[in-house]
């Protein structure tokens, strides 16, 4: 599809965008490009706040012009004052928004450590993002959590057995381990997938009982312990693991077919020195 265009209906063009269900019908309506006012309603309609670490009330607010568009005053300006800047008509900034109101602790944890790796790499004089704000930001863009119950399945996904994974354990993989995508980047991808396209994962092990609760239990859980993981445990880049996610069964009519797992050019063998 063309990436200008507004498509009222894109929750329907791919299982990926599955984290939006609950915001379709919203959507659905908007036959122009929804404005910021619709973005910023959606808290309302479903009857929660959506806070940063330092509680402020999130607000999608034009995007600026000149120096203060820099990542920095971005970052710290959520932080400071809950106010994100927001291109109008801009798939990236609405996929931005939405995974704001679906994961908002999560995205509030990540804008947190951008705002104090800020602070340190300032107090340091450094001239480069430090280790932990270059992971924040590649999950930020293109994170994808992986969850399962089965821990032979997250051992096949370390260690990059995408065959075996999603091709001889596939039923297993249907009913025990579920990927869910974070990073707005990578949802802007979902609009023209292609094969090529990865995500950076973080894993979890869960109760079998995860897969019984219904879809927005799930994201609140995931939600819950992905905020948890940010800013407990990640530290660098070395913490999120490579995710071919077109291999996951059924997310693309290809993929139904054991030749297409055979594409080393994407589903890559793992390297000796990883």
């Amino acid at each position: 599809m063309n990436t200008h265009d507004w498509n009222p209906n894109f929750v329907d063009l791919s299982p990926m965008f599955e984290p939006f269900l609950h915001l379709k019908e919203y959507f659905a309506n908007c036959v122009f490009w929804p404005e910021l006012t619709h973005l910023n309603k959606l808290a309302l309609l479903q009857n929660k706040q959506v806070l940063t670490q330092s509680e402020k009330k999130i607000c999608f607010v034009p995007q600026g012009i000149g120096r203060q568009c820099s990542e920095q005053n971005y970052e710290s300006r959520i932080y400071l004052t809950g106010q994100i800047q927001t291109r109008a008509k801009n798939w990236h900034d609405f996929f931005n928004a939405l995974v704001w109101h679906t994961f908002p602790r999560a995205k509030s944890a990540l804008n947190q450590l951008h705002y104090q790796a800020q602070l340190f790499e300032s107090a340091n004089k450094m001239k480069h993002r430090c280790a932990l704000r270059d992971a924040a930001t590649l999950f930020d863009e293109s994170g994808v959590i992986v969850v399962s119950s089965e821990k032979t399945l997250i051992r096949l996904l370390s260690d990059f057995e995408w065959k075996e994974l999603f091709w001889r354990q596939r039923e297993g993989t249907l009913s025990s381990m579920r990927f869910f995508v974070f990073g707005h980047g990578l949802y802007e991808k979902v609009l023209n997938p292609y094969v090529g396209m990865t995500g950076k994962g973080i894993i979890f092990n869960v109760k079998e009982a995860f897969f019984t609760q219904t879809l927005l239990k799930q994201l609140h859980l995931i939600d819950l312990i992905l905020e948890s993981f940010l800013l407990k445990v990640l530290s660098s880049s070395s913490d999120l693991t490579p995710v071919p996610l077109l291999g996951y069964p059924g997310w693309v009519e290809d993929n139904n077919s054991e030749i297409y797992y055979e594409n080393k050019k994407y589903f890559r063998d793992r390297q000796k020195s990883d």
